[in-house]
């Protein structure tokens, strides 16, 4: 009799502490490699998981990497890893690994790549020694971005997707899940303005995400939404007079492109002993690119519901000479939802050309987080020419 153990309960861990709200709402949205919403970065995930309206820096590609074209260094490397239940295991996590570069004045490029390893998984066989099995996710991408004015860029990204999560051993049809993406961004940040008794600039920015054909784990199996995304974003930066300190305040929102499960229930409204299966909303048996429209409208609880679809965000951010930083943010999702809300704290440290970043997460709901209790850490490297907006 084969037996399959999993260290600490790998995917079973993953499923529940990532969609708890599952068993309980039947219209939580459930996407494939959900991993692609978590914060990859310390910075961001200081501020309350959020990017699209940030400033600039090396973790733009996840956010929106409309910012690389106002990045203020030519290069940037930045390596950053996220412990994943990291309270119960310690060989699950998040890894990215970004290279941004700012060709010019009004262009730069980037790629990345985000690698989801979800421990090991050990099959034996009647007590002997079986084989091991590492389930897995990643993506690798690459975008471009061009200013069209001194204020306001536009990107376009390329991405490659691959979710091997199933047990091949246990089942002969599974395989690897396999899928491509587009995406287009944009941001928009002003010069230098009079702002109150200070001076500032205002940012804002939004980027779609993850368009592209559903993806299958076994052949002729069920289809799975890539998690198409809409974010939005923006915020100001206000310089204090001591000509040393900023400080940014930041929100964002962001919904998913992807239809609401409609309520099934089978009824016999004949009277016939035939019971037939009815439905309340729409169906969400469609291709993805009619499912990013029907996601505005499909909710059966109608628009309220639809508003409830929606994540924010709030985020701050305090910065002293551009050596030191604090962070602090708040993430908020409806309770039939996901409800995931969550306090994040971060700081940042700049020594010579090296910016190193942390963050921590306390949750704030019912559902216990699974990156509750876990440090972030991430490492960016800088060289190359400067540049100076305005």
């Amino acid at each position: 009799m084969k037996r399959v153990l999993l260290n600490a309960l790998t995917i079973i861990l993953f499923f529940t502490a990532f969609v708890p709200a599952i068993a309980q709402d039947s219209r939580v949205i459930t996407t494939a490699l959900p991993f692609l919403r978590i914060a990859g970065d310390p910075r961001a995930a200081g501020m309350g998981d959020m990017g699209v309206g940030t400033s600039p820096d090396a973790w733009s590609q996840q956010w929106n990497p409309a910012k690389y074209s106002f990045m203020s260094r030519e290069q940037a490397v930045g390596v950053a890893y996220t412990p994943y239940l990291g309270q119960l295991v310690n060989d699950i996590g998040i890894g990215q690994l970004v290279y941004a570069n700012r060709i010019n004045e009004q262009s730069a490029f980037a790629t990345s790549l985000r690698y989801f390893g979800l421990g090991t998984i050990f099959i034996t066989e009647d007590g002997e020694t079986g084989t091991e099995e590492n389930p897995n996710e990643f993506v690798l991408d690459g975008s471009y971005s061009l200013k069209l004015s001194d204020e306001f860029s536009m990107a376009v990204t390329g991405r490659y997707l691959r979710s091997d999560l199933r047990i091949q051993s246990q089942n002969a049809d599974a395989s690897a899940a396999s899928s491509f993406s587009v995406g287009v961004a944009g941001y928009y940040q002003t010069e230098e303005v009079p702002i109150g008794d200070l001076y500032g600039r205002y940012r804002g920015g939004f980027n779609i995400s993850n368009i592209g054909p559903k993806v299958s784990y076994d052949q002729g199996g069920q289809e799975n939404f890539l998690p198409t995304n809409l974010g939005l974003g923006g915020g100001v930066d206000l310089y204090l007079n001591d000509g040393f300190s900023k400080v940014a305040i930041t929100a964002e929102f962001n919904k998913l492109l992807v239809p609401t499960p409609p309520v099934r229930d089978l009824q016999d409204q004949d009277n016939d002993g035939d019971r037939q299966e009815i439905l309340e909303g729409e169906d969400d048996d469609v291709n993805f690119f009619s499912g990013i429209f029907q996601s505005f409208g499909d909710a059966p609880g109608g628009g309220a519901e639809e508003l409830r679809e929606v994540t924010w965000a709030l985020g701050a951010e305090y910065t002293y000479d551009d050596s030191f930083a604090l962070r602090t943010g708040y993430f908020n999702e409806a309770d039939d939802k996901g409800g995931r809300k969550f306090l994040s704290l971060g700081a940042g440290f700049k020594f010579s050309e090296i910016n190193i970043d942390l963050s921590y997460l306390f949750s704030t709901s019912r559902v216990q987080s699974p990156l509750e209790g876990t440090l972030r850490f991430g490492l960016t490297f800088n060289f190359g020419d400067e540049y100076i907006e305005y």
